[in-house]
């Protein structure tokens, strides 16, 4: 019985702060001056103090340890939306295919390596940011038509060795957009082509559901909602409900998708998916910032979570337009980054002063935000171990350090205040130590970031491709300011 107790204390890890944000009787709380202690994969105590044995002790001092963020929409490429930030409109500068485009054959723009490092590339950039539990997401504008097995073959390898908690699926379609060169845009089928994506997609799914020690699950990604047919929504529903894995689908997001969808079906985007039968309680919808009250309501009653993705849709002049209304509808609202940085602390901010842009300062306080980016993300996946810190939850912790913000009385208040992704100190997932005083073992966090620019430059330059008209580089992408002559 001895060697039973001194065997598991072994593995016992405290950590210790100014802060602990822990969970008790179903909502988050906070512990001053408080201790974690983790055993195994799981989190055995959240308090004020322990009196057991533990076999490690780490003081963090003037930090936050928080549970690790839930990102439903992670970055999982080189993004490529941070190239239209200033350049406009998006028919014009390589976010449409041309028709010529499609003529001369859509091609990959980045080889299978080039795929690969990218997607481990973005899971160390998730890890820095404390997101513990990601679902990615990439452009399908770059690529020859959907993602494919072998780069998602590469991401589980990527997530299993970095230890990342991760929902993978690669993304399919049975449509794509294509403009003139006058921005008259239209839609493009080939459904062949995408239920054959979906048929490898869910071959990949009954493979890897589950893996690593289960810290690795399948997700299916249909693309956004204009770029996709009935028959393939209504097969992915029911294969995905078959396995209980999540589907996430990008939809009410943008005027293009709403007309044509509205061209093609008679109705809104999240009206549509009512009526094929596949809006249902484990499909997660990005972004919803052109969604109507009436679909708003849909989304209720079948029980569907909203992905909120603040910082994107506030670059290109978006917003969700009432945050609190749709929590009063009993609405699920999780986070996602789906850009570049990855940053949950500064979605969460943005996420706030929007939120107060449209409906007052009293329209959210900080922990409604805080809870969307754990808790929100938890119950979307229907993960009740995920997203709070409390004994029995999975240890996912995040650990962000205090030392160089103004600290409000607050810990949650000082994180939409003082805070950024680049504070995040040291990373848990599934009690392993990830990430350590912002060192990620097995990353050359400068040489990656060369490596990841060197590509993205190459993919710039390949822009006139699929841009109407074909102009150079230097008219799609036009600079700030006068380039000075030496």
């Amino acid at each position: 019985m001895e060697d039973a107790m001194e065997d598991a204390m072994q593995g016992r890890t405290l950590l210790s702060a100014r802060w602990v944000i822990g969970h008790r009787d179903g909502r988050h709380v906070v512990h001053e001056n408080g201790v974690v202690v983790f055993e195994g994969t799981d989190v055995l105590h959240v308090g004020a103090s322990f009196e057991g044995e533990v076999a490690r002790r780490i003081d963090y001092g003037e930090a936050v340890i928080s549970p690790g963020f839930i990102d439903l929409d992670a970055l999982s490429d080189l993004d490529t939306t941070i190239l239209g930030y200033d350049n406009g409109p998006a028919w014009k500068t390589g976010r449409v295919w041309p028709e010529t485009y499609i003529a001369r054959g859509p091609y990959e723009m980045y080889g299978p390596e080039e795929l690969a490092f990218q997607k481990r590339h973005a899971f160390a950039q998730l890890i820095r940011n404390g997101i513990t539990t990601a679902l990615p997401i990439a452009s399908l504008f770059y690529r020859a038509w959907g993602e494919t097995v072998a780069e998602f073959e590469a991401a589980a390898s990527a997530a299993e060795d970095l230890g990342l908690r991760a929902y993978l699926g690669p993304a399919y379609r049975t449509g794509g957009q294509v403009t003139d060169e006058a921005g008259n845009i239209r839609a493009i089928y080939d459904e062949p082509r995408g239920l054959q994506g979906l048929a490898d997609a869910a071959d990949f799914a009954r493979r890897i559901d589950g893996i690593a020690g289960g810290r690795i699950r399948a997700m299916f990604a249909p693309d956004r909602i204009e770029t996709c047919t009935e028959t393939l929504l209504q097969r992915t529903a029911e294969i995905a409900s078959e396995m209980g894995a999540p589907v996430r689908q990008h939809c009410s997001q943008s005027p293009v998708e709403l007309r044509l969808v509205r061209e093609q079906h008679g109705c809104a985007p999240i009206e549509w998916l009512d009526r094929i039968g596949v809006l249902r309680g484990n499909w997660l919808l990005p972004h919803g910032t052109q969604a109507t009250e009436a679909e708003f309501d849909l989304i209720a009653g079948a029980g569907a979570t909203l992905v909120h993705c603040p910082l994107v849709a506030a670059r290109h002049g978006g917003m969700l337009k009432s945050f609190p209304g749709v929590r009063a509808r009993g609405i699920t609202i999780g986070l996602g980054t789906d850009t570049h940085p990855a940053d949950m602390i500064l979605n969460m901010q943005i996420g706030m002063m929007t939120a107060r842009l449209a409906e007052g300062v009293g329209a959210i306080r900080s922990e409604e935000m805080f809870d969307a980016a754990t808790l929100g993300g938890a119950t979307a996946l229907n993960r009740p171990d995920l997203g709070r810190l409390a004994p029995g939850a999975k240890a996912d912790i995040t650990v962000i350090d205090l030392r160089r913000s103004l600290q409000t009385p607050d810990p949650v208040q000082t994180l939409m205040t003082s805070a950024s992704g680049r504070d995040v100190r040291d990373v848990f997932i599934d009690g392993r130590q990830v990430m350590a005083d912002g060192v990620i073992p097995g990353i050359d966090e400068a040489c990656d970031a060369a490596r990841a620019q060197a590509q993205f430059d190459g993919l710039i330059s390949k822009y006139p491709d699929r841009t109407a008209g074909h102009p150079s580089v230097s008219r799609i992408f036009t600079p700030s300011y006068e380039r000075a002559m030496p």
